[in-house]
């Protein structure tokens, strides 16, 4: 995990995104224009909970999210993805 200056703001999570895959189970290579987006990464970051909802997920959490939930960020040469909590499917 990157050491990241900033902050999160309330009910919002930083996400690691997984690399998407680049061969099939049997090796047929995915061209870029066939790539699934993914759809799970590692937790970098959290900001506070919000009033009424506790902050369910903790830095280093692996989830799955929405398929096309949040915001993508382009930080210190890194992609990550800027969610809300609720867009959080599953905690691993």
């Amino acid at each position: 995990m990157a050491d990241l200056k900033g902050k999160i703001l309330a009910g919002k999570i930083l996400v690691e995104p997984k690399a998407a895959e680049e061969k099939t189970a049997s090796g047929i290579i995915i061209p870029d224009s066939a790539k699934e987006k993914p759809q799970q990464g590692v937790v970098v970051m959290t900001g506070a909970a919000l009033k009424d909802e506790t902050m369910e997920v903790k830095a280093g959490d692996t989830v799955f999210y929405r398929k096309y939930a949040g915001t993508e960020l382009h930080i210190d040469g890194t992609d990550y993805l800027l969610l809300s909590q609720s867009d959080v499917l599953y905690i691993a």
